[in-house]
């Protein structure tokens, strides 16, 4: 697909979802300022949480707790230069809720990617000017800085997305289409669903939701019964383009740890092996499909078609326990592994790097 180079008058999605791209998987649009491609898969967990009915407030008891702390994130950018001569400013729009009382604001990183002027807009109407902190295309996460002042900052407390359940109820608080402080609701229709990020990266663990999102909604919380933060607002799979009761959300417990991150230092790491995956055929284990060159896997000398089955001496059985094994390192961490060629077992070293842009 054509990245577009300029942002659109309303953050727009790409209208439709596309061919499968491999085993179970679908490409759909992104809730974004941009033509993103992105693939949701379906993923198999044995520890998969068990349908739940759970009770807590009501909608609306919900809304009232939160609504303050959503807000509407407009941003400006500066299309390329035009072959005729000039160049304009045009504008996208998203979601975002606010983090603390020193005015820090979540949302995702396709909304402000290449912004130039970010505004956001809060529960009474007032906007006020912010700076992008740090962002993370891996993750799809950014955190903006407003000056603001303390009567209008209501942050909002982030559960942990670990303890969600299928049946939860949900609310989504976002600003679909620019109308600001929309509320939709439904429930968790899936967990453990599989995105893939701005920059190709997977999003490991999100979170599927029948509640209505839409153009706009990027950024926004996902709220449970209890009013915390358990997902941001990124996703949907839709073939018109519009909302069509599948949505994705980053799993709170992953966006506690990057914005932490990006508050702190203004940039994420994540440790990088450098390798394309897939399940071993009929064996336990986590099949190299390709090497990258240049990377921890070439110069440990990993090939397609090996399997790895260790990290550190404990057993990975599928490709997404070793995403999450080398996720859990740090970039310059040295990591034993386990693999399997031609019925034979090796173990290397490996040294991990940082996750390239």
């Amino acid at each position: 697909m054509r990245r577009p180079t300029s942002l659109s008058l309303v953050a727009a999605l790409v209208a439709g979802a596309f061919i499968g791209v491999g085993g179970g998987a679908a490409t759909y649009a992104a809730l974004s300022s941009g033509d993103t491609k992105t693939v949701v898969r379906q993923v198999t967990v044995d520890d998969s949480q068990s349908a739940s009915s759970s009770s807590g407030l009501s909608v609306n008891a919900i809304y009232q707790r939160t609504h303050k702390g959503v807000v509407e994130i407009t941003v400006s950018g500066r299309t390329q230069a035009s072959p005729f001569g000039g160049s304009g400013t045009q504008q996208a729009q998203g979601s975002g809720f606010v983090y603390d009382t020193e005015g820090r604001i979540v949302t995702n990183e396709h909304v402000v990617e290449g912004a130039q002027s970010v505004s956001v807009k809060f529960w009474n109407g007032k906007s006020y000017d912010a700076t992008v902190v740090g962002t993370d295309p891996s993750t799809d996460l950014a955190v903006l800085d407003v000056d603001a002042p303390a009567s209008v900052l209501s942050p909002l407390a982030l559960g942990d997305s670990g303890k969600v359940q299928v049946g939860n109820t949900v609310v989504a608080i976002g600003s679909p289409f620019g109308l600001e402080q929309t509320v939709t609701a439904g429930i968790v229709s899936a967990l453990h669903r599989q995105m893939t990020s701005p920059n190709n990266f997977t999003i490991d663990d999100s979170i599927q939701t029948d509640a209505a999102i839409n153009h706009g909604n990027s950024g926004g919380p996902l709220i449970d019964s209890s009013g915390r933060v358990i997902g941001v607002n990124a996703q949907i799979a839709s073939d018109s383009g519009g909302n069509e009761g599948v949505g994705f959300a980053i799993p709170s417990n992953t966006a506690k740890s990057i914005v932490s991150q990006l508050i702190d230092t203004g940039k994420v790491e994540h440790a990088f092996l450098g390798v394309a995956l897939q399940d071993a055929s009929g064996a336990n284990g986590a099949e190299i499909s390709r090497v990258t060159a240049n990377t921890p896997a070439q110069r440990a000398g990993f090939r397609g078609g090996d399997v790895i089955t260790q990290v550190d001496g404990k057993l990975v059985d599928t490709a997404d326990e070793l995403r999450a094994a080398i996720n859990a390192k740090q970039p310059g961490d040295t990591v034993s592994v386990t693999y399997t060629r031609d019925g034979k077992t090796h173990t290397v070293r490996v040294a991990l790097t940082n996750r390239p842009s």
